[in-house]
């Protein structure tokens, strides 16, 4: 059975508990060994973290250790898949930009806060991930986002939608849901899941589903691979003044 690890926590008001309960059902449906942990404890143990093949974190605007970072890291650049959504992986830990390195982007708005209606535009053929998906409206939180230029983007939405000081910008299209390789690993996120009725929303539960399977199976396309190939020798472990 693959093994999965989903930590839960930070800010109350996105129901990480009631998230996890929807990815751990997920995964356990697909026969992975679920551990689900509401501590960032959960990642002291780096030799643990490198036997996984799935870390999903559902922490939003936390603050967390160098050590820790730099052991979901290890693992990851090793093969363990990384998945998560919303401000539960890409605004979790703000005052960290290792972490948004590795997560390949950081929320900085949400321009008309929750109740926005706009539009989730499939990029169709861009993946596998999203065959036979169709666009579809969400009513939200719309995530403006600094996105990784590097990032594999598979659906994005339109700004302006709510007004604010950016409508006198051109137009442009959001990343919502992208993939990105941190190493050998595979990562993969999804902007939507303000509340756990979003992710319970049978396009994004299913974006998600996809997305949580693909991340995991890098973990055994990387077995065997050296990873000098990118640390020159020696382990990264990031930026050295990232917080």
């Amino acid at each position: 059975m693959k093994k999965a690890l989903i930590v839960w926590g930070g800010w109350d008001g996105h129901e990480p508990r009631q998230v996890a309960d929807i990815f751990a059902s997920l995964l356990r449906e697909e026969q992975f060994e679920v551990e689900v942990s509401d501590t960032l404890d959960a990642f002291n143990d780096g030799e643990k973290l490198l036997g996984l093949d799935l870390i999903v974190p559902v922490w939003t605007m936390g603050e967390i250790s160098q050590e820790q970072v730099n052991n979901v890291s290890n693992a990851v650049q090793r093969g363990t898949g990384l998945a998560g959504c919303h401000g539960g992986m890409c605004d979790a830990f703000r005052n960290n930009v290792d972490w948004q390195f590795m997560t390949g982007g950081q929320w900085v708005a949400h321009p008309g806060n929750d109740g926005v209606t706009y539009k989730v535009e499939i990029k169709q053929s861009s993946s596998p991930l999203v065959d036979g998906m169709e666009d579809f409206n969400v009513v939200s939180e719309q995530y403006y986002l600094h996105v990784d230029p590097a990032v594999e983007v598979l659906a994005t939405t339109r700004f302006p939608v709510a007004p604010g000081p950016h409508m006198l910008n051109k137009s442009v299209d959001m990343p919502v849901v992208w993939t990105k390789r941190w190493g050998f690993g595979r990562v993969y996120y999804n902007s939507l899941g303000h509340h756990a009725d979003i992710v319970d929303m049978p396009q994004v539960k299913e974006l998600m589903r996809r997305g949580l399977l693909w991340a995991a199976e890098g973990k055994a396309i990387a077995a065997g691979r050296d990873v000098s190939l990118f640390t020159h020798g020696e382990g990264y472990t990031g930026m050295g003044d990232s917080q």
